[in-house]
């Protein structure tokens, strides 16, 4: 038998899981990987734990499929987009890694958007800056914490510092960086104006070699098999940004459907043959498709919010999503709810709006506030679906839903009923690590392309369809999420960390 080994790195949970050649998953194995929060509004990851979270579900996904690691053909990775892993001079992290979640660089890019260096890079990126990104949190180093920048020897991305802990090759994987705004778009190459625009040029020589997500990226080392239970040798691909993962798992591979992704972050896209360069969103990037750019709108708005909820707030059950999505479906979308606006860890309306529920009474109860959960979480989507719309060339078939929310039949069909359109799901659990598999099936020599394997090793659910006689409903409501995020405007920043 031939498998394939995916391993995802989220911003909260790092997951492997095996995959057979027809995309069946075998086993999974996941852990959650801690978060430090030094100060308000930073969020980093030691790098070393990180490492070693990778090589335990690796080990036990394995374990558990009971499968020889000789019969693993090759193996992938994805990770979450942007945020900062560096590899220092002296064989070290140079400091903790930073998630995709940080906000302290947040002044950098409205600075650079007044005095038009944003307007200069998105030349080359076709991408608005984002605090978020790599080039805002090297200007903080530098301005902050400047004795790190002699140590840098290599820019990592999340799934490619994981990738080079278990080759030893140091390489960059086109998706993931040409969405963090390092890459010209129009080659696909790294362009050394980027970074001199932004006072970074010493940094270029940092920037490991490119290469796409299914080339093979270098072999599991010896020192890495003895950690991951591996076999020395396996190949592994290069692997990807998770979003293109997800929307591989979900078999997204034209523009028509659109791929939301209800996780960490809120994440909105489709795929075109060209960039859009108009400026009217928030990001391009190279798909994982050759010829195609993924065109995205996403923010850190998602289903993370749930979690923070259920860890902090809820008084908990046996099976606490049983148990929640009972309540969010036992109140109708026509009662009152408050409205939950979901900037719990950061926002896409201004970069110092906090999480809040307005319009709580003494009528409502733990139901309606899972309710307002559910329907602000979409909410967001539908604020990045509509100004993904402005750029489409024909309305999508379908949403193809992944996620946490793809989980939930309740949740689905809120997300039908508020976009208006059919949704459908992956039939896989792990969807970050089955679009790896599928790269990784490719990097092996068993497919020829994208296309083949995307055929031999995916399927959808079937759609779940929206309902008419709720759209007025949803629209009065969303109308209200939207004057509520304007009237507040003018308090955020009074919320700015000191």
């Amino acid at each position: 038998m031939k498998y394939y080994l995916g391993i995802d790195n989220g911003g909260t949970t790092t997951k492997a899981a095996l995959f057979d050649s027809s995309g069946r998953q075998i086993a999974s194995a996941s852990k959650s990987t801690r978060a430090l929060y030094p100060k308000p509004d930073f969020v980093e990851r030691d790098m070393e734990e990180m490492w070693a979270a990778n090589c335990s579900v690796i080990r036990s996904a394995v374990s558990r499929a009971g499968v020889s690691p000789a019969d693993i053909r090759a193996v992938a990775i994805c990770g979450h987009g942007k945020g900062l892993y560096l590899w220092g001079r002296d064989g070290r992290p140079v400091r903790n890694g930073i998630i995709s979640t940080d906000n302290r660089a947040y002044e950098y890019p409205v600075r650079w958007r007044e005095d038009g260096r944003e307007a200069a890079a998105f030349e080359y990126t076709c991408q608005h800056i984002m605090a978020c990104q790599p080039i805002p949190l090297l200007a903080w180093l530098r301005d902050n914490e400047p004795e790190c920048m002699e140590n840098i020897k290599y820019i990592f991305a999340c799934k490619d510092y994981v990738r080079f802990r278990l080759t030893g090759e140091a390489f960059a994987e086109r998706t993931d960086y040409s969405g963090s705004g390092l890459v010209n778009l129009y080659t696909g190459e790294y362009d050394a104006r980027i970074l001199e625009t932004f006072d970074l040029g010493s940094l270029n020589a940092a920037l490991p070699p490119l290469k796409n997500s299914t080339e093979i990226c270098g072999f599991v080392s010896p020192e890495a098999a003895e950690v991951t239970g591996l076999l020395p040798g396996t190949p592994v691909a290069g692997g990807m940004f998770d979003i293109n993962a997800c929307a591989l798992s979900a078999a997204v591979a034209d523009p028509a459907h659109v791929c939301m992704v209800a996780g960490t972050w809120s994440i909105n896209e489709f795929i075109l043959p060209h960039p859009v360069t108009d400026g009217r969103v928030l990001m391009n990037s190279l798909f994982c498709i050759p010829g195609w750019y993924l065109i995205e709108e996403s923010s850190a708005t998602s289903a993370g919010n749930l979690a923070w909820y259920l860890r902090n707030m809820s008084p908990g059950a046996e099976d606490i999503y049983a148990h929640i999505n009972a309540l969010a479906d036992s109140v109708s979308p026509e009662d009152s709810c408050p409205i939950f606006l979901p900037f719990i860890m950061a926002s896409n309306v201004h970069p110092n709006a906090k999480g809040c529920f307005v319009g709580i009474n003494a009528y409502h109860t733990e139901a309606h506030m899972i309710r307002s959960i559910y329907e602000g979480i979409a909410f967001s989507h539908r604020w990045h679906y509509e100004r993904l719309s402005l750029c489409m060339e024909r309305l999508p078939e379908s949403i193809r839903l992944v996620g946490g929310a793809a989980k939930s039949a309740v949740w689905a069909q809120i997300f039908a009923d508020i976009m208006k359109l059919p949704v459908e799901t992956s039939a896989i659990d792990e969807t970050g690590a089955h679009g790896c598999a599928i790269a990784a099936a490719i990097a092996a020599g068993d497919h020829p392309d994208m296309g083949s394997a995307l055929k031999a090793m995916t399927s959808v659910s079937p759609p779940i369809m929206p309902r008419r006689e709720f759209f007025a409903a949803y629209d009065r409501k969303y109308a209200a999420y939207k004057k509520i995020i304007q009237a507040l405007e003018p308090v955020w920043n009074d919320f700015t960390a000191q």
